[in-house]
């Protein structure tokens, strides 16, 4: 009920203005009326307008309004009032001071939707409804906005209207007392008229709802956000890790997971809409341009180099006879000629066309024939344009026939590069990761001990010991040091590596003492018992010197690592306040944050998304064989990454984590030193801000007759498992489960069932004894989190063991523990098992009012009972 809410407030067919004389909300009764507003419009309050009908208050309304407009001086009594009334919405549209969390306080009681404070308005161009203060109104088209940020909202609109970019809706947000940037991305996103979505905004206040909601959108269709970049500053962190995560960075980590693109500023924001908002999704990334100037052309391929593009290349691409697709032409014959032939080449995925104005140019004849080409070939291919000198007719003429156009052919590239991001993005967002080993879980029970019991004697590091044992936890390989309480036995620690001729390091431990090399806690090579003991008291000296309070627990000695062509990396992760633990991966060493060759990624993470995080650093490059150094093992590398993310995610109680260095080559990984920094205050330990897989539901079943079944949660690398399961269903059982006759079933198709959110959905799949799936069982939450659709589908040589019956009590319950109020689904009269299963459970069943062979069963899930006596 509250997104339809939202729908009715955002699409208004009816709406009232609250404008007593003198209110601040009778200038945009001016917007309204001038728009030409399709809906019904009412003034309230004693006011008056030309084109409103004139109503004294709520109750002299005939039909609650969808919209209600209200300024900020007296809004918690009009809240109330629409709220008893029925109304869907209030917007607060004005500058006024209000408190925000008490009239967002007031619409939660009201059972309405709130707009603002602080907000200009809304704009519905489908229905030439300007409910806002912003002087410029665009056409109606594909293009949403949402903006936390007013100044940008009307810097954006104004862009708009003059490029002639339609627009289906734009809202800005003010306070966001109730509505949010995660409700505006939920309804944009499943609105049909919206091709792309532009975000502006300013700061995320609820990162796990925010994340779900993009997600969600961003698999649909472009979401492009505009965040203004920040002074990295003070991080607060300890490790590098903590150096390296600054907000921003946490930021772009949190937008690439959810399939975001990232623009810098308004022009880089326009150059990406006006592709993504007009064209279909990129296959390849192979740009041919075509030009009545080679110096144009040259400038447009350059800047496509800088930005790492490629240029196509004709002639099946051989290098020995292919040459780069850059052709200059002069008339429009050859324009639509070279256009539709580049358009036909199996080499070219993409065509610009760029066209410099003189007295012998057609402009607008040129255009024609590049738009002619381009819609004979149906558009199977983006073509984009930059006419040069701002030929508004020519624009005109792209920008109906849905073309995106440009000023220069740089930011012609430029829109071009955010198509291929957005189609590198969806792939990633739609990748089947590797299939997980069947490895035993870590020992959480374990791994809480050892951080209770160093919270417990108050401390904010583990240590060496306590660092040690976490890693052989996760299993990641360390070269383990052993900590010696003085010199002594320092020595004594040594002569087992000595003897054998293995040279070792000493550091020093201490707890107020994090980045040991800066004050000389760390030597290396050391191979004789002598130099050790001189290195011991160089390093005791240096320390009392420089940090007289520190306080100094031990000294450490490791066996040096012989892996003379392994690289140092560096994995770990810092809490960031908003999104939560953030990993770190790159270039390690001591200086690992001045280097700047590290990507970040929001855990927890799969072998998949750990090999794309590896792959975005320019590290990568030397972890690959080159010269005589062999290739490092990247599934090693990879699994540290995946590893690490899982102890951020199991252990809130960890502030931070450096791995620093982790050696690499070929033989795998080895941790040459780490550290671990607790978090004592537990209200800044902050959750996972993407909710992780719920292991925890996984559980072991039998059956009558005997039959067993291992059910979990489903991951989203049983892609393969469940194509394979689909195989052993007959075609009527598969009609009946999708209601018409299903022959094949796509990649797209597979993953959108097995990659879940799961704030949003869950799957559980019943394993046999061999390990293939008998069954699924789904349910997917609606975007308000009250009522969910069930599904269920069973290997056909399944029915008739109780594996059902099992699945659906399984999924109540998970709806339960969810607080989900309700789950409902629609059936097939003709499927009767299912029907009988429903009644036994408890469901309602009821006729469809719109399909008489359809049914609908409705189970009201009764809420966990409570915890208090």
């Amino acid at each position: 009920m509250t997104m339809d809410r939202l729908k009715r407030m955002l699409e208004p067919a009816s709406l009232a203005v609250w404008a007593p004389p003198g209110a601040s909300t009778i200038p945009l009764l001016e917007g309204i009326r001038s728009g030409g507003y399709a809906g019904r419009a009412f003034v309230l309050g004693g006011g008056s307008a030309e084109g409103f009908e004139a109503v004294p208050g709520f109750d002299a309304l005939a039909q609650p309004v969808d919209l209600v407009i209200a300024p900020a001086a007296g809004a918690a009594q009009v809240i109330a009032a629409a709220g008893r009334r029925g109304c869907a919405g209030v917007l607060v549209a004005d500058g006024e001071r209000s408190d925000a969390q008490a009239l967002g306080a007031a619409a939660r009681l009201a059972g309405i939707r709130l707009l603002g404070p602080d907000s200009i308005g809304l704009v519905a161009p489908r229905l030439r409804l300007n409910a806002s203060f912003a002087p410029f109104v665009p056409e109606a088209g594909g293009v949403a906005l949402v903006a936390q940020s007013s100044s940008i909202a009307a810097g954006v609109l104004a862009w708009a209207a003059r490029r002639e970019v339609g627009f289906s809706g734009a809202v800005t947000l003010g306070a966001a007392a109730d509505v949010d940037l995660a409700d505006c991305l939920d309804h944009f996103g499943q609105d049909g008229r919206t091709r792309a979505i532009l975000l502006a905004l300013d700061e995320v206040e609820d990162a796990a709802r925010f994340l779900s909601s993009a997600r969600a959108a961003a698999r649909l269709k472009p979401v492009l956000v505009l965040k203004p970049w920040q002074p990295a500053g003070e991080t607060g962190g300890l490790t590098h890790a903590g150096l390296i995560v600054t907000p921003d960075r946490a930021h772009d980590a949190a937008f690439h997971r959810a399939g975001l693109l990232r623009v810098n500023d308004l022009d880089e924001l326009f150059a990406a809409a006006e592709t993504l908002g007009r064209m279909r999704q990129l296959v390849g990334g192979r740009l041919a341009i075509v030009s009545n100037g080679a110096g144009l052309a040259a400038l447009a391929a350059g800047r496509l180099r800088q930005l790492g593009g490629s240029l196509a290349r004709l002639g099946g691409g051989a290098a020995a006879v292919s040459r780069e697709a850059v052709i200059e032409v002069a008339t429009p014959a050859q324009y639509a000629g070279t256009v539709a032939d580049l358009l036909a080449d199996a080499g070219v995925d993409a065509v610009l066309a760029v066209h410099a104005p003189h007295r012998l140019a057609q402009a607008e004849a040129c255009a024609d024939a590049v738009l002619a080409s381009a819609q004979a070939a149906g558009q199977a291919k983006p073509v984009l344009a930059a006419w040069i000198g701002g030929d508004e007719a020519v624009a005109a003429r792209f920008a109906a026939a849905g073309l995106p156009s440009f000023a220069t052919g740089a930011e012609a590239v430029l829109g071009f590069q955010h198509l291929l991001r957005h189609a590198r993005l969806q792939a990633e967002l739609m990748a089947t990761p590797p299939s997980a080993d069947d490895v035993p879980p870590p020992d959480l029970a374990q791994a809480r001990a050892i951080v209770a019991r160093a919270l417990a004697q108050e401390r904010d590091w583990l240590d060496a010991g306590e660092v040690s044992a976490l890693l052989a936890i996760y299993r990641v390989p360390e070269l383990k040091p052993v900590v010696a309480p003085d010199l002594e036995a320092a020595l004594v620690a040594a002569r087992p590596f000595l003897s054998t001729g293995r040279p070792v390091a000493l550091k020093i431990v201490s707890p107020d003492i994090v980045h040991k090399s800066d004050v000389g806690g760390v030597a290396l090579d050391l191979a004789t018992e002598a130099a050790i003991r001189e290195a011991a008291q160089r390093m005791l000296a240096r320390v009392a010197q420089e940090r007289p309070g520190a306080r100094i627990t031990g000294l450490a000695v490791q066996p040096m690592a012989q892996r003379a062509k392994a690289r140092e990396l560096i994995v770990g992760f810092a809490t960031d306040p908003c999104f939560g633990p953030v990993v770190v991966f790159g270039r390690g060493g001591t200086a690992a944050e001045l280097i700047n060759d590290s990507h970040v990624a929001l855990p927890p993470l799969d072998l998949g998304l750990a090999g794309r995080l590896i792959a975005r650093t320019r590290v990568s490059r030397v972890l690959a064989a080159y010269r005589d150094v062999p290739a490092a093992n990247l599934e090693a590398v990879a699994a540290a990454i995946v590893a690490v993310g899982q102890m951020a995610v199991d252990l809130p109680e960890i502030r931070e984590l450096d791995l620093n260095p982790l050696l690499a080559d070929e033989t795998g990984v080895i941790a040459v030193d780490a550290r671990i920094m607790l978090e004592r205050r537990p209200e800044q330990r902050r959750r996972p801000a993407i909710r992780p897989y719920p292991a925890a539901w996984a559980k072991r079943i039998a059956l009558r007759g005997g039959r067993a079944f291992e059910v979990r949660p489903i991951r989203p690398d049983d892609e393969g498992a469940i194509a394979e399961m689909l195989k052993k269903v007959t075609p009527e059982d598969l009609r009946l489960r999708f209601f018409a006759p299903v022959k094949a079933f796509s990649h797209a198709f597979l993953a959108h069932l097995t990659q879940l959110d799961y704030a949003r959905a869950m799957a559980f799949v019943a394993l046999d004894e061999s390990g293939e799936v008998a069954g699924v069982v789904r349910l997917h939450a609606d975007i308000a989190h009250e009522e969910a659709e069930y599904a269920i589908l069973l290997r056909s040589d399944m029915k008739g063991l109780g594996l059902g019956w099992t699945l659906m009590t399984l999924i109540i319950e998970w709806a339960r523990a969810e607080g989900l109020k309700t789950i409902r689904s629609q059936v097939l009269a003709e499927n009767t098992r299912m029907l009988a299963l429903c009644r036994q459970l408890g469901f309602g069943i009821a006729n469809d009012p719109d399909d008489t062979a359809i049914r609908i069963v409705t189970l009201p899930v009764e809420p966990l009972a409570s915890a208090e006596p």
